[in-house]
């Protein structure tokens, strides 16, 4: 019986190992607690969660943002205590030989967007894993990728042609298509 009692009391005060020991389930936890920090609006847990010199890729072609740069425009979110809510359906996760890098791709339920997709690399620091870049995209099934691109092509010649003032190398160079170009569905026909 003293046995049992000296090993129930080491088990009792010996620290939990609370980092998963597979990476793939280290890295999986991250990128959930990470979006979950999201969805609860905490944010020094959110970014904590980056290294100091990550980047951050959003939807629109502007935005690329350093993580200071991401925090300073996601800080009004969290600070109404509702950011976004992300849940991954699918995450694919790949590490390089050595161990010390992972990238992934995860495929993303989220409330305002629809269906998103997530990218990027998390890097080993110490014993953890911290996001070194994260890339944000809209999946466009390609039947209907050439209406979304003449959207664009027009959205963008519009705010070009509107003398607004754009970054230098911050948005891509407009194609406005002719004023004829044609639908990619044609028109429905009434009797």
């Amino acid at each position: 019986m003293p046995t049992v009692s000296l090993l129930l009391f080491v088990l009792a005060v010996a620290p939990a190992n609370t980092a998963p020991a597979d990476p793939k389930a280290a890295v999986t936890a991250v990128l959930d607690d990470w979006h979950q920090a999201a969805a609860v609006a905490d944010e020094a847990r959110y970014f904590g969660h980056f290294t100091d010199d990550a980047v951050y890729l959003g939807t629109d072609a502007t935005e690329r943002w350093t993580r200071d740069e991401f925090r300073a425009w996601a800080r009004p979110y969290f600070s109404k205590g509702k950011a976004w809510n992300f849940k991954a359906v699918s995450r694919h996760i790949t590490f390089s030989k050595d161990g010390a890098v992972a990238w992934f791709d995860e495929a993303l339920d989220t409330a305002n967007m629809g269906p998103a997709r997530g990218s990027g690399v998390l890097v080993k620091d110490a014993s953890a894993w911290k996001i070194a870049q994260y890339n944000l995209s809209i999946p466009i099934p390609n039947d209907v990728l050439p209406d979304v691109q003449r959207r664009i092509e027009r959205y963008l010649g519009r705010a070009n042609n509107n003398h607004k003032k754009t970054p230098v190398g911050k948005v891509p160079p407009a194609r406005v298509p002719a004023h004829d170009t044609p639908p990619t569905q044609a028109p429905r026909q009434t009797q």
